[in-house]
């Protein structure tokens, strides 16, 4: 019976009536070979809890478990949670859930990309009027059609014109008379030569009469300039005045394209400023340019200021009244500024404040003041060094973690320690 001793009585049963014994005997062997595997297992320490704050962040905390009226438990905060002043401190495990990711600060070109809707439109630079110094008749027209293109000499139109008439026997006159009373002929004969061009004559027909001694009654006016005839007031047998427009010739050769850059952007534009062109027509061939111009005025129906664009026009394929889209590349591409990407700064409209990653789970909010934006990336101007590591993912659950611990430990202090 000595090898009894451990014996273990597990129950009595009086189901019918008779009293019967359950035991258990275990060899004194193994129960010290459990005894000794309890020993050896170490006790983990265990965290301390500081008090319980409210799961819905609301500022109320407990010093003992408790649920909320919907029947949530109150969370605990533990001892080795509380950071040092001015930062969070978040669990790996947590870390991981959430996917927190952290970017190292570094020096970024921000360029950011301002778009405007343009139109094609003549070069101003390049526009032509024919109009003339003298009345006249129109005997002949040559050119008859808006958008004819002509080229510079090529006769407009049959012209008769008695002033012409008249300073053209002047010059006859002069030219006989200038062998016979020598240096006053010659200042006659010049004379008559500048009343020719003052009319507008051209060259050429002033030499003629000087060299055939002829007074032609018409003349044939020859066009000014190459281009396109983009305006026509002038119609067969029609008597003109000195002054009226007859045509307006436009070189196609360059245009101008005009775009219209919204209140909130043009003070990103300059002159000079780089820029694409794409004419809706060629949508596939866009056209690089630059900032020619600024004009000093605001539309102030469509709160827009007009740009100007010069650009080349080979074979001219593009019309005026083309829509165009224009994309302006503001920002300085050959200045590297500090940078953090859009993802990493929260902004609240009067506070920005980007997260610092300071390592073992540990976060610092910080305020910054930030400058231009662009290509993803936000130039910061003031609170941040390059090779700090800033928080890009996540931000607005470790902003939030923050400012409920900041509201719970100023709610601790004022209403006195949990």
């Amino acid at each position: 019976m000595s090898r009894l001793k451990s014996l273990i009585i597990l129950g009595v049963g009086a189901a019918t009536g008779a009293a019967s014994a359950y035991w258990y005997v275990r060899p004194p062997a193994a129960i010290s070979t459990a005894a000794q595997a309890e020993q050896s297992v170490p006790s983990s320490p265990e965290r301390k809890v500081l008090y319980y704050r409210n799961p819905m962040g609301l500022p109320d905390t407990s010093p003992v478990p408790k649920k909320d009226p919907m029947g949530m438990d109150y969370i605990p905060v533990y001892d080795d949670e509380q950071g040092e002043p001015g930062t969070v401190k978040v669990s790996l495990d947590k870390i991981q859930r959430i996917g927190v990711k952290t970017e190292k600060v570094g020096a970024r070109q921000i360029v950011r990309a301002v778009r405007a809707v343009g139109k094609v439109e003549h070069d101003e630079s390049l526009l032509t009027v024919v109009a003339l110094r003298t009345d006249g008749f129109i005997e002949e027209l040559f050119v008859n059609k808006t958008g004819q293109h002509v080229n510079k000499g090529e006769p407009l139109f049959r012209l008769y014109s008695p002033q012409i008439q008249s300073a053209q026997t002047d010059l006859i006159v002069a030219m006989r008379a200038r062998g016979k009373m020598g240096l006053d002929a010659d200042k006659e004969l010049e004379g008559a030569m500048q009343r020719l061009r003052n009319l507008g004559v051209p060259q050429n027909r002033i030499d003629e009469v000087i060299k055939t001694g002829a007074n032609p009654r018409t003349i044939d006016w020859p066009a000014p300039a190459d281009g396109d005839v983009i305006e026509k007031n002038v119609i067969n047998g029609q008597r003109v005045m000195a002054g009226d427009e007859l045509y307006r010739i436009a070189d196609h050769t360059s245009v101008w394209v005009i775009a219209d850059v919204a209140e909130s952007d043009i003070a990103e534009i300059e002159t000079g400023m780089p820029l694409t062109v794409t004419l809706r027509a060629m949508a596939t061939e866009p056209v690089e340019g630059k900032v020619t111009f600024i004009y000093p005025e605001l539309n102030a129906e469509t709160r827009t200021v007009p740009v100007r664009i010069e650009l080349p026009n080979p074979g001219e394929r593009m019309k005026p009244a083309m829509y165009a889209d224009v994309m302006f590349q503001t920002g300085n591409r050959e200045a590297n500024v500090t940078g953090v990407p859009d993802s990493a700064l929260i902004d609240s409209g009067t506070r920005q404040v980007v997260l610092i990653a300071k390592g073992e789970g540990r976060f610092e909010p910080r305020a910054v003041k930030i400058g231009r934006r662009g290509g993803g990336y936000v130039e910061v101007t003031d609170g941040l060094t390059q090779g700090e590591e800033v928080v890009t993912s996540a931000t607005f659950l470790l902003d939030a973690e923050s400012n409920l611990r900041a509201a719970l430990q100023a709610f601790g202090q004022q209403g006195g320690q949990p």
